[in-house]
């Protein structure tokens, strides 16, 4: 099964695709804080085609957040296989770290989406509201199984309902990236 070429959504259109995305549900990774509530993406697209991509999320009351750019793996391919870079530490941009982002499907109304990577070791459940309708996430996490994920690895978001509101100024300079890396 996970030999298999995953299906990628053809003919995304990237201007709908702009906003707040809700991370509903993730693979855990490496790169966030393991107590990240809150996570969110804002997506703006560029004069260029290009997308700045703002991740944020909340620890300990505390507002972390990266931001990186993202652009079609392709251009000339109609599948919504992006890349997306982002410099770590952000406070020193010398080191850019590229990772694949592969948008597996997403419904007619732009409201919720699977995006997973090519060795199925990440994967992301988001939604334009802070919370999903159960039987939507359970076909969406069936349609990841279906695509070879191990849906057991996935850890469901705690969102707050209204959202924190992002401050003006950025929080933080990107220390958490490296205590990310240490498992605090």
């Amino acid at each position: 099964m996970a030999n298999k070429e995953m299906e990628v959504v053809k003919g995304l259109d990237l201007e709908r695709y702009m906003g707040r995305w809700y991370e509903i549900a993730s693979f855990p990774s490496f790169f966030q804080p393991r107590t990240g509530e809150n996570t969110r993406a804002n997506y703006t697209l560029n004069g260029d085609g290009t997308v700045h991509v703002l991740n944020e999320t909340w620890s300990s009351g505390k507002r972390d957040f990266i931001e990186g750019t993202a652009y079609k793996t392709d251009p000339s391919s109609d599948e919504a296989k992006l890349k997306v870079k982002f410099y770590v530490p952000p406070f020193l941009p010398i080191i850019p770290v590229v990772g694949d982002y592969w948008v597996l499907y997403i419904d007619e109304d732009y409201h919720h989406v699977l995006v997973g990577v090519p060795n199925r070791k990440s994967l992301w459940i988001l939604c334009r509201d802070t919370h999903i309708d159960e039987e939507v996430y359970n076909r969406l996490v069936q349609r990841a199984e279906a695509e070879g994920y191990d849906v057991s690895k996935l850890h469901k978001t705690p969102q707050a309902d209204p959202p924190p509101a992002s401050e003006e100024k950025p929080t933080d300079t990107g220390v958490w990236w490296i205590k990310s890396l240490f498992g605090k």
